[in-house]
Formats: structure tokens, C-alpha cells, sequence
């Protein structure tokens, strides 16, 4: 996967096991909170897609997964170079015991994440392969391997940039802070029966300008290698608008 740009709500002692149940996700619940943080928009279910190809969806659209215990929204709000200026209503919108926000575009060897307790801030870490653009809070355990140079850049040829550049490689960093604290990886090869984004369903959502949503919104209808279970569509079929 090239990018991602993730929120996760969690509040849920083992948010790993969680996901590996492959739980199925709430769409009332998703189309609720869309409705709370984009109060501003007409906001219209679109379709029910998984993490595999909906964690960097564009500004004009949200996909949420709403799971026992933990909630993803996949937002292009969360791709901040500064993520300490995240706006305050997508800290803590369901006072929630931990936020973890996770970005990166390989595109561009940029990567970002940040954890926040109880809506207090404790880590952030933006960068690309030169230059650190925010590193705020007491680095974690975790990093430690990364910091230590056992994560190198795979640089090839004259692609060096000739300047002092990090240890390792951001996308990677911010891949790792996901597995760290839910369990899976967006980048690396994921073994036999490991968890991935596309076991991961989640609800889209278009967001329009308020009064400006069709009045009968067109709902796409995912391949057979997204869908979940049948059920799920049913509320999709019924809905045409989320305000």
C-alpha cells in the first residue's frame, strides 16, 4: 500500500484481538459518527469497502469502521505534516481511552503518527527521509530498533541524496506504530493467516457542501472479494441520505 491517512478511536484493553475476529462493522454507528464530525456536510453512504483500498480516500470522502471496543475513520484530515494540529473534534470524538493517528505516502517517503491518552497528547512524529518535520512527546519502546539504524533506507545508485538522512525509512516508521498498536501492516508482507487491511470492512460516505447531496444518492456496489456479508448492504439500500 503507497498511502494511508487513519484515525483509530480505541477503547478496548486488546484492540488487536479485536481485529483479528474480522468484526464486522456497525454501519449505524459509522453513519452517526460521520454525521458528528462532518456536521457541516450533506453526507451520503456510498459504498462498504475495506482498508485495503479506502485508508487515503480524498477530501471529499470518509470510510469509517466502527468495531466492538475501537473505531477507524479514514480521513484525508488525518495527512497532516504537524499531526499535534489535528483539529480538537477528531482527538477524542468518542472519549475514547487512546487516539492513534496513522499517515504516510511512500509517493513521497513521508510518514506520520501520533498518540494521544484520554485526549492528552503524548507522541507525534512527522518526517521525511531528510528532514523531521515535528517530533514531539518521549519516543516509545518500540521505536527503538528504528533509531537504532536497524531499519536502513534501501538506497540504490546515485539515488542517495548526498545529505544526512534518517535511519530508516518514514513509511516504514509510521507502518510500524500501526502494528504496534493494532496489529497488522499496511507495507510489509503479511505471512499465512496474518491480519490485513482488506480483512477490514469499513462504510464510505460522500461529503458534499451542505444542501448541495443528490437527492437520491447512487450507492456502488463493491466486488465479491470486499463484501463481508450480504446484511451489510441492506442499510446501504435503504439510506440515501445521512445528515
Amino acid at each position: 500500500m503507497h498511502s494511508a491517512s487513519t484515525l483509530w478511536y480505541v477503547d478496548t484493553a486488546d484492540p488487536v484481538a479485536v481485529l483479528r475476529e474480522r468484526p464486522e462493522p456497525d454501519a449505524a454507528a459509522a453513519a452517526a459518527l460521520a454525521g458528528q464530525l462532518y456536521a457541516e456536510h450533506d453526507v451520503v453512504p456510498i459504498m462498504i469497502g475495506t482498508l485495503n483500498g479506502c485508508a487515503a480516500p480524498d477530501r471529499d470522502e470518509v470510510y469509517i469502521g466502527c468495531y466492538p471496543g475501537l473505531t477507524v475513520v479514514c480521513t484525508a484530515e488525518a495527512a497532516l505534516v504537524r499531526p499535534t494540529k489535528l483539529p480538537e473534534l477528531l482527538v477524542r470524538p468518542l472519549a475514547s481511552e487512546h487516539t492513534y493517528l496513522v499517515s504516510f505516502d511512500a509517493t513521497l517517503h513521508w510518514g506520520a503518527f501520533a498518540h494521544w491518552e484520554r485526549g492528552e497528547f503524548r507522541r507525534s512524529f512527522s518526517s521525511t527521509r531528510v528532514d523531521i518535520l515535528e517530533n514531539e512527546g518521549l519516543p516509545m519502546v518500540w521505536e527503538r530498533p528504528f533509531w537504532a539504524g536497524e531499519h536502513p533506507v534501501p538506497w540504490w545508485g546515485d539515488k542517495h541524496p548526498g545529505a544526512p538522512s534518517l535511519p530508516f525509512d518514514p513509511p516504514d516508521f509510521a507502518d510500524a506504530a500501526n502494528a504496534e498498536w493494532l496489529g497488522f501492516h499496511y507495507r510489509t508482507p503479511a505471512g499465512p493467516g496474518t491480519l490485513v487491511p482488506g480483512d477490514l470492512p469499513v462504510c464510505g460516505f460522500t461529503l458534499y457542501p451542505k444542501g448541495q447531496a443528490p437527492r437520491q444518492a447512487q450507492v456502488a456496489r463493491p466486488s465479491a472479494a470486499t463484501r463481508r456479508k450480504r446484511g451489510m448492504f441492506d442499510w446501504l439500500r435503504r439510506s440515501a441520505r445521512v445528515l
